[in-house]
């Protein structure tokens, strides 16, 4: 274990799996005490073990993020407490894809993606930041997409909710980045998953990298934004998306 995040606390929403579950263990690895939250009980506890067995510290708090205010200020308000009265980092990971075309999107579902992508890290975010302001210290981490600017035929509403959350990013650094709360955003490629299994995800061909991400790639992103290294970075969106965005693909 090394020590850059030595000292800290830090929540990670939707951390029972894939980028979130590799986010709280690369921070327990750095010596951070994390809560790992998220609504599968079974999930979460493995990740809390796994955490513990290499010798970190992760408790769980199974929450159900759903978009309404109080289920995030009910988790901010338990993870304070777990944490030991003060969340020094907060990452806004949980999110849900429904890959519906636009015509196929019910209201139900709009309010239901928006809810959990979009309001519920808001007003988590609105719970924990203005302590971390009164401190004069804090790491806000939201997590992006690379379809928020690139399109794809099937993903207008999901991508919506993610460039909210870029936009958020950068309205919040201009909010509490004053105060010493760093607010900065990491947008994703094609990661796998157990739902993209492989390096040869067919997005990612002829791109710089030419394979897919892990979920361990975006967490070492994570580990910067969150650590001291990245004092003097406010209001970025960090691409760790193997070049998909920024360099153009030529079909072959």
């Amino acid at each position: 274990m090394s020590s850059r995040l030595e000292g800290k606390t830090a929540l990670i929403t939707g951390s029972t799996s894939n980028i979130g579950a590799a986010i709280a263990t690369a921070f327990a690895a750095e010596g951070a005490h994390v809560v790992v939250s998220g609504r599968n009980r079974k999930r979460g506890d493995a990740v809390v073990a796994e955490i513990r067995a290499a010798g970190g510290k992760a408790d769980l708090i199974v929450a159900d993020l759903d978009g309404s205010a109080a289920a995030s200020r009910t988790l901010a308000a338990e993870a304070t407490v777990v944490l030991g009265g003060r969340i020094d980092i907060l990452v806004n990971n949980a999110g849900i894809f429904p890959g519906l075309t636009t015509a196929a999107t019910t209201e139900a579902t709009f309010d239901e993606v928006y809810g959990v992508n979009v309001k519920a890290p808001f007003f988590l975010t609105a719970a924990v930041a203005p302590e971390m302001a009164e401190r004069g210290s804090g790491a806000i981490i939201n997590l992006g997409s690379w379809i928020a600017r690139l399109a794809v035929p099937v993903g207008s509403l999901y991508s919506s909710t993610k460039g909210a959350m870029e936009t958020l990013t950068r309205a919040w650094a201009a909010e509490f980045g004053p105060a010493g709360v760093r607010v900065n955003a990491i947008s994703p490629g094609v990661i796998r998953t157990p739902a993209i299994n492989g390096d040869t995800h067919p997005m990612m061909h002829g791109t710089p990298a030419g394979r897919s991400g892990t979920p361990d790639e975006v967490a070492h992103a994570a580990v910067y934004l969150a650590s001291d290294e990245a004092a003097f970075v406010h209001g970025t969106v960090v691409d760790v998306d193997g070049g998909r965005v920024a360099v153009a693909v030529v079909a072959s």
